[in-house]
């Protein structure tokens, strides 16, 4: 029978997604792993590979369409033997059923690690009975979907499969949502029990917000999909995680130093440019990274059914593009010398201003650094995006007066802020992260120890 080629979710938080460009036309021939499609989510243009073999009978969706929601279909594949005419003639439905359980998924998207979803805004009148996006039911006893190979290997990990996010077609939970769900990834939160707290005030509508102005004296600009994430993501976030703030300053008079040392120092190339030039946001990194391998109880992520420790300093870094913002990861930091370092946050900066970057490149972490120095800005606090439980908020760096033994000095100094998620990390615990951070921007060398 045809075969349903879906709008995959090429992230855990995508919704809708543009279909950019059709790589293969009607009458095709496909196999497993070819590049049929890009799609354009809201932070990257991804391309989108097939699982089954077959022959392309038809285009559901042209190339160009916006907002193409997640498990539309968009294309029918005829499978070998099959009559294309008759598959193209056939016209499924966008809300078909989920496939059966020995069915597989017409594409996948390519790997990527699944990160925790933040729980979504509490609505002022949530519809009685809704289900929640990965935990769909097929109205017999609320069966969550899932393939034989995930209930096998939720089964021998002892991981009840309906806690597992599904990232296949219909929110169906395949093998490798249960492989994310070993590390604590991708689980979902327990349904919140009733509360007999208020619930909090609807936001203006749109209508009553533009009452307050005269008409023809605005523009409005159409919210494009990556704005719209972002705003959907913070709100959650600071709706629903409990965040403190820790503030402190920090000398960098050494560290000043060793990077203008090490920068003179740099290797050049054909072109006599240096290899590497280290910036205070490195350094920032990777004190950053050093003082969670120092402070490991800092290192964690909430999840409802357990603290997740990790291993290794997988630090986010927001980077401004044209409509919002992103946060590619350096993964391993710890491990990383500043170069490195360096190097990698140059090629992601420019990838991401393009929409270039891969998935597994911006999504997950265990903590985030927003640096806005730049921009003169002194002191600010930065909302924490989960799963992380912490963000660096990093300050300018300036001559100011201090007081040592008793007399008036000038030096360089940077005023740091560190968010916490008070669920997983409390006060005393956060400070010691924070001390263990400037002790070591302020002693650069003890991060290469």
């Amino acid at each position: 029978m045809p075969i349903n080629i879906l709008m995959p979710a090429l992230s855990p938080t995508m919704e809708k997604g543009n279909l950019a460009k059709w790589l293969k036309k009607e009458g095709d021939k496909v196999k497993s792993g070819d590049v049929i499609a890009e799609i354009e989510t809201d932070k990257a243009t991804m391309e989108v590979e097939a699982i089954d073999e077959g022959t392309i009978a038809k285009i559901l969706v042209p190339e160009g369409t916006q907002d193409v929601p997640v498990n539309d279909v968009i294309a029918v594949l005829a499978g070998e033997g099959e009559d294309v005419k008759a598959a193209g003639a056939a016209k499924p439905s966008a809300s078909a059923a989920p496939p059966k359980a020995a069915e597989a998924p017409a594409v996948a998207p390519a790997p990527a690690p699944a990160a925790p979803k933040a729980a979504p805004p509490p609505a002022a009148a949530p519809a009685p009975q809704a289900a929640a996006p990965a935990a769909q039911s097929n109205g017999q006893g609320g069966r969550v979907f899932s393939s034989p190979l995930a209930r096998r290997l939720a089964k021998d990990a002892g991981i009840d499969v309906a806690m597992v996010s599904g990232t296949g077609p219909h929110g169906r939970v395949v093998a490798r949502d249960v492989e994310q769900a070993k590390s604590g990834k991708g689980l979902k939160a327990p349904a919140a029990a009733p509360s007999d707290a208020p619930s909090i005030a609807p936001t203006m509508s749109d209508k009553q917000i533009l009452s307050l102005f005269e008409p023809g004296s605005y523009d409005i600009v159409p919210h494009d999909g990556m704005r719209r994430t972002i705003a959907q993501r913070l709100t959650a976030s600071i709706q629903n995680v409990p965040h403190f703030y820790l503030t402190i300053d920090c000398d960098i008079g050494k560290l000043l130093a060793a990077r203008e040392e090490i920068n003179a120092a740099a290797p050049k190339d054909k072109e006599k440019k240096p290899l590497y030039k280290i910036s205070v946001n490195d350094f920032v990194i990777k004190a950053m990274a050093v003082a969670l391998q120092k402070i490991p109880n800092c290192n964690v992520s909430w999840t409802e059914s357990g603290m997740v420790k990790h291993h290794h300093s997988d630090v986010g870094v927001a980077v401004a593009m044209p409509g919002g913002l992103i946060t590619p990861i350096i993964r391993k930091a710890e491990t990383k010398t500043l170069s490195t370092i360096s190097n990698e946050m140059k090629d992601f900066a420019a990838r991401a201003r393009s929409r270039k970057l891969k998935p597994e490149e911006y999504q997950g972490g265990t903590t985030a650094v927003s640096n806005l120095g730049m921009y003169g800005i002194s002191h600010f606090t930065a909302v924490i995006n989960p799963p992380h439980a912490t963000i660096l908020a990093v300050g300018t760096s300036e001559e100011r007066p201090v007081v040592r033994g008793g007399k008036i000095e000038i030096a360089h100094m940077m005023s740091v802020t560190l968010s916490c998620d008070h669920r997983a990390i409390d006060g005393a615990l956060g400070a010691e992260l924070i001390g263990a951070f400037k002790q070591l921007i302020e002693n650069p060398v003890m991060m290469m120890v």
